[in-house]
């Protein structure tokens, strides 16, 4: 199925505008045209900024709270501001020559992501300083009817969680700036230029557009699947598979034996996902230049595959089988320098309490129902699909 994309409509509402547009290499159309192009060839237009969310306008640093700098495009020769360094949200300074600011950023469906609170930043910033959004939505590439997770709680928020929201939210970019704007009260002037052909149920593979890594550890469908729930690794001590060629599929550590982590959790029988052993040495990051013992996820089903579940699992299991050496991972971590780096991507205490309780996995996930069931009670009235 053909799916259209929301900057499609851009250059009908661009006219007469001096424009910021904050994007990264995956902001392309179906044929692989940067948003900065299409902006820049449209004439009565000017293109007078663009900004960079977290690894950069050009995405081309690899790891979290690895900040970039300001620049200068080469070609257009207008500034680059980073929203991922000195600054996460433009100033004053960065907006005062703009009569719009466009966002275009590939989401991925889950809260911590951070391209959606850059997006929150800019929301709320451009209301103060009234310049006028425009968000040109994109496909959820997980789909849009699955919610799943831990709510965040107040008290919790940082760079990977503002509002509460559970951890897959089930939302396109642009019914997030619809929610978070209305219900969070952050007063934008924001229009959303909707996709057409998109459907709830439909992941990103079966939109017929081109998939371009929106962050550098994100370069598959199959990695984006499992990252809902195998974000949750980057708050222990185990490798989440970065510096391989499967991040978010692998995970392990060097105290790990491959095979036991794979049996114990495919006798867990979760739906969706088989668990085969697996053997790496992370090039970079946690445990870099060290053979790890662990597990790749393959999703088999991926209607009925519940990642967070299942990582919750997956960390209960590999703290029982070494219960000396699994740890939490401490801070700082995005920004957060005292809370738990869990407490944070979970979005409060209560899962690592839980999980240093041995609550068992199925009964963690029940404890979340009460708080899905009023998000998707509340999200309705902002779904655009």
């Amino acid at each position: 199925m053909s799916v259209t994309l929301g900057s499609a409509s851009l250059a009908s509402r661009l006219e007469g505008h001096r424009v910021g547009l904050v994007a990264n290499p995956a902001s392309v159309d179906r044929d692989f045209r940067h948003v900065t192009d299409l902006v820049a060839s449209l004439s009565g237009v000017t293109l007078a900024a663009l900004f960079g969310p977290q690894h950069g306008f050009r995405s081309d640093l690899q790891d979290n709270m690895v900040e970039t700098d300001h620049a200068r495009h080469p070609r257009i020769g207008v500034p680059i501001y980073s929203l991922y360094g000195e600054t996460r949200q433009p100033d004053g300074t960065m907006l005062a020559e703009l009569d719009l600011l466009v966002i275009d950023l590939q989401d991925v469906g889950t809260r911590v992501y951070t391209y959606i609170h850059t997006m929150t930043n800019c929301l709320r910033a451009c209301a103060r300083h009234g310049v006028p959004v425009l968000v040109c939505d994109r496909p959820n590439p997980v789909g849009g009817l699955t919610v799943e997770g831990p709510m965040l709680a107040p008290g919790f928020e940082s760079f990977v969680g503002l509002f509460p929201i559970p951890l897959r939210h089930g939302l396109t970019i642009g019914e997030m700036a619809r929610l978070c704007n209305e219900r969070f009260g952050l007063g934008a002037s924001l229009e959303v230029l909707p996709l057409h052909g998109w459907h709830r149920p439909m992941y990103h593979d079966d939109t017929g557009l081109p998939w371009v890594m929106p962050s550098p550890n994100l370069p598959t469908i199959d990695s984006t699947i499992v990252y809902p729930g195998q974000v949750l690794v980057e708050g222990t001590n185990l490798s989440e598979g970065r510096g391989t060629t499967r991040p978010f599929e692998l995970v392990g550590a060097p105290w790990l034996d491959a095979h036991e982590v794979a049996r114990a959790m495919n006798d867990h029988q979760l739906p969706g996902v088989h668990f085969r052993p697996a053997e790496f040495q992370p090039t970079f990051q946690k445990h870099a230049g060290e053979p790890c013992g662990g597990c790749q996820l393959h999703v088999t089903d991926r209607t009925t595959f519940q990642p967070v579940v299942t990582t919750v699992a997956l960390l209960q299991t590999c703290r029982r089988l070494a219960p000396d050496r699994f740890a939490w991972r401490q801070p700082p971590y995005e920004y957060e320098t005292v809370r738990p780096p869990i407490d944070i991507l979970s979005g409060s205490d209560q899962l690592r309490r839980q999980l240093d309780d041995d609550v068992p996995f199925a009964a963690i996930a029940q404890s979340w129902e009460a708080d899905l069931e009023a998000f998707r009670s509340h999200r309705e009235r902002y779904l655009l699909y």
